[in-house]
């Protein structure tokens, strides 16, 4: 038996959108043959070999120490989904809260006091995770605990957060104490030794008498050199992300019309993201038509479309916590207008010239001044501006950032180098009272990929349609969405 599902217009009605999230959608993510567990993360190897690349950057005689992130509350008793502080998870793999990372230069004894007695260690790096607890675990699930950091993640040496506050290392022994300072408003459990905040506590009144050897900024530097360069293993993951994001961008291309809200263009985004496995959105979806498309980072999504509107669609989908980030801007009727084709290929050839010079050993910025220039000419040309030193009436944001375990990853803003994934993103918005012509008021738009820098040159990542004859094509395609919505 199939079950068939009319779509896109009568799903968007409130009882089509209660009896799909009631019904639908759970038979959807329950009956697809998926193993239990994620067997593709990133593996111990991959943290081991970034612990060892810092320590190797590390001066003599030096350790640095990093902290998790903490619990955000949301409201009331509700927490944000936690996400861990990217470089923790860089460098350890952990994605629990409450933790502390020692990585030393070299390799320090110390004892830990057992159920079996004292016991010494010789190691180069110290983690402090949570004791496993049966009560919290059966509403929270389970914790790795000592003994499942150590199998799970690689580590030797692993002790317990509440282990910290008597664990005896002398600060002043070192040469140079690095860390970056973390946040100053982390509630504190009074029940709970070994939470986030009583580990800052303690790591603070341990540095006290070592404070004119402490560095809060290098560390941020190492590691934005090391994360910057992308190996084989992220690519995998970031690859993975940019290909849910363009194919829920391309159905959403077939999907759209006039009949919808924003709001229903985002959660026919982001149900795809999931549907496809990624675990969230990398930041929040960005859904803007109309008037919208002149405010760069629009996240209500509240508006209707209309005909004639112009549609911003600036998402991410982020998988085992590498993110992407593709924009396109899209004609909710599927056909863009005269003027609405002039000023895509503006930013569509601007963008293309970009790209085209990427590759290693360029500055950073100078995809973008290239960019900037085309956009400049052009916007005169068509009179738009009647000076090209006006240019930033329409175009005020960078063209690029780098890509990575946060959507404006980390990194030193130098030449290109391969390995190195960043945006071209060049765009043009004029809002509904600009000092030009009407016919060109409430055009935005926006076009985004993700691009990867080779040892010879550049690949684009992202492959959703960009051309205008290309998004018109997809546009008048049949959705595929109805076949998500049979079951045999």
């Amino acid at each position: 038996m199939s079950l068939k599902i009319p779509f896109p217009n009568q799903i968007f009605t409130p009882s089509g959108i209660f009896f799909f999230f009631l019904f639908f959608l759970p038979a959807l993510l329950f009956s697809q043959q998926q193993p239990l567990f994620d067997t593709d993360r990133l593996t111990t190897g991959f943290h081991r070999n970034r612990r060892e690349i810092l320590r190797n950057m590390l001066p003599p005689h030096s350790l640095a120490v990093f902290f998790s992130a903490p619990v955000r509350t949301r409201s009331n008793d509700i927490d944000f989904p936690y996400h861990q502080q990217p470089d923790f998870y860089y460098m350890t793999g952990l994605e629990e809260p409450d933790a502390i990372l020692l990585i030393f230069k070299d390799k320090i004894e110390y004892n830990y006091q057992g159920t079996g007695g004292i016991e010494t260690f010789l190691s180069d790096e110290l983690l402090f995770v949570r004791q496993r607890d049966s009560v919290r675990e059966l509403w929270e699930g389970k914790r790795l605990g000592r003994e499942g950091a150590k199998e799970k993640l690689g580590f030797s040496g692993v002790l317990y957060g509440s282990d910290f506050a008597d664990f005896t290392v002398d600060f002043l022994s070192f040469d140079k104490i690095f860390f970056t300072p973390p946040p100053d408003d982390i509630a504190d459990n009074p029940d709970d030794k070994g939470d986030l905040f009583s580990l800052i506590k303690h790591f603070r009144k341990k540095i006290a008498p070592a404070r004119h050897k402490t560095d809060s900024v290098m560390l941020k530097e190492y590691l934005a050199s090391i994360r910057e360069i992308k190996v084989k293993e992220e690519l995998t993951m970031i690859q993975k992300a940019v290909d849910i994001t363009c194919s829920a961008i391309n159905e959403t291309m077939r999907a759209v019309d006039t009949s919808m809200y924003e709001y229903q263009v985002q959660a026919l985004v982001e149900f795809l993201f999931r549907y496809h496995g990624s675990e969230y959105p990398g930041f929040r979806s960005i859904t803007a038509s109309g008037e919208n498309t002149s405010t760069l980072h629009y996240t209500h999504n509240r508006r209707k479309l209309k005909d004639g509107d112009l549609l911003i669609i600036d998402v991410g989908a982020e998988y085992h916590g590498y993110t992407a980030d593709v924009t396109r801007t899209i004609p909710v009727n599927g056909t863009f207008s005269a003027e609405q084709k002039i000023i895509y290929n503006i930013v569509l050839e601007a963008q293309q010239m970009a790209i085209n010079t990427c590759k290693p050993g360029i500055k950073f910025w100078e995809p973008g001044d290239i960019a900037t220039q085309i956009v400049k000419k052009r916007l005169k040309e068509n009179g738009i501006i009647a000076s090209e030193s006006e240019y930033r009436k329409y175009f005020m944001h960078g063209v690029s950032h780098y890509v990575g375990l946060d959507v404006h990853d980390v990194g030193l803003y130098g030449a290109l180098k391969p390995g190195t994934v960043f945006t071209i993103e060049p765009g043009i918005y004029i809002k509904d009272d600009s000092p030009c012509n009407s016919k060109w008021w409430t055009i935005g738009v926006r076009i985004e990929d993700d691009i990867l820098v080779t040892e010879n040159g550049c690949v684009v990542l992202s492959t959703s349609p960009a051309t205008v004859e290309e998004i018109e094509k997809m546009m008048h395609e049949e959705s595929l969405l109805p076949q998500l919505f049979q079951r045999k």
